[in-house]
């Protein structure tokens, strides 16, 4: 598994080895003995699957109180992938970076615990697969608004021809990042 560092400390794109021929390919993508060499996250706790239409945005999600590493993967079509390093002590704090996710290249996205997650369907559907460190708590449910003036976001909104992002209702109701209610300093 080969290892890509992002801008922000963290944050990584995994490249599993693809072994394949005329019959097709074979990849482990999750081997706990290679994650802990790569002092990764070897104890996950749940499996979430989104199917998505062309357009849904989906986030920017986190939680308070029992915060969820995320390791994405997309099993099919294509999303623009953002992780917003919420972590006050961090040197990154406020940033974003955002990824194009496909099933090929074969990449997953490990989200430390600590950022908000969203991602834009680009393709006509999507269906997208996370495994998390923590439970679902939704007394801790937070969400940031993902048009947020002070993130400013590079969404590839260019990419919907001029159609709007569908936003779930709850979604819409986010908050902005300077009222957000933030992860405690640790």
């Amino acid at each position: 598994m080969r290892l890509i560092d992002t801008s922000i400390q963290n944050l990584q794109l995994l490249e599993p080895q693809r072994f394949g021929d005329s019959r097709g390919w074979f990849a482990e993508v999750f081997n706990q003995n290679a994650f802990a060499d790569h002092q990764l996250p070897t104890h996950f706790v749940q499996d979430n699957q989104s199917f998505s239409a062309q357009g849904v945005l989906r986030g920017l999600h986190y939680q308070l109180g029992k915060p969820q590493g995320k390791l994405v993967r997309v099993l099919s079509g294509h999303i623009w992938d953002v992780a917003v390093d919420l972590r006050p002590n961090s040197p990154t704090f406020g940033k974003w970076e955002g990824f194009h996710l496909k099933p090929d290249p074969l990449q997953l996205l490990w989200i430390p615990e600590g950022f908000a997650h969203g991602f834009l369907v680009l393709s006509p559907t999507a269906e997208v697969l996370y495994k998390t460190t923590n439970f679902y708590h939704p007394a801790g449910e937070r969400c940031i608004r993902w048009d947020d003036p002070t993130l400013n976001i590079a969404w590839p909104l260019d990419a919907l021809n001029g159609a709007s992002p569908l936003v779930s209702p709850k979604d819409e109701k986010g908050s902005l990042f300077t009222e957000a209610d933030l992860p405690p300093a640790s």
